[in-house]
């Protein structure tokens, strides 16, 4: 049912789900919808200075944001329709600095049943396509 729910699913619907279930501070990463697949959704989050610490590195609390973000949006994409979730577990490792560039964040749902979602998140640089932190995460479905 999820995935012929899918075929209806598409970039206005998702971006749309970001102003209509996510605080405004969430709101204010200035995230917009990059792609999505069967089982993904990727995410573009705009370099900011408000979002840099000293050197212009992009900050790990709003990688983590952007990331947790990303998979509520996977989640929507995976189910057709929004429902209520909450985050249990979120795993985050940062394997390099992000500096002058945007960066792009893909959400993967590994798994999801009736009530725990399972997924994986890659945030890259948007210019170099390197990886720059990754993070696991577990979801309760409400």
């Amino acid at each position: 049912m999820g995935q012929q729910m899918n075929e209806q699913m598409n970039i206005e619907v998702l971006q749309g789900a970001l102003a209509q279930y996510f605080a405004p501070w969430v709101q204010a990463l200035g995230l917009a919808v990059e792609s999505f697949d069967t089982d993904s959704v990727t995410l573009r989050l705009p370099s900011n200075d408000q979002l840099s610490r000293v050197g212009g590195m992009l900050c790990g609390q709003a990688m983590m944001a952007a990331a947790d973000t990303a998979m509520v949006l996977a989640l929507i994409n995976q189910f057709g329709e929004f429902r209520p979730c909450t985050t249990v577990q979120m795993n985050s490792s940062f394997l390099k600095p992000l500096s002058n560039q945007d960066a792009l964040v893909q959400a993967r749902v590994i798994r999801a049943g009736k009530s725990l979602a399972f997924g994986e998140i890659d945030l890259r640089g948007a210019d170099d396509g390197k990886s720059v932190s990754r993070a696991s995460v577990t979801y309760a479905l409400l």
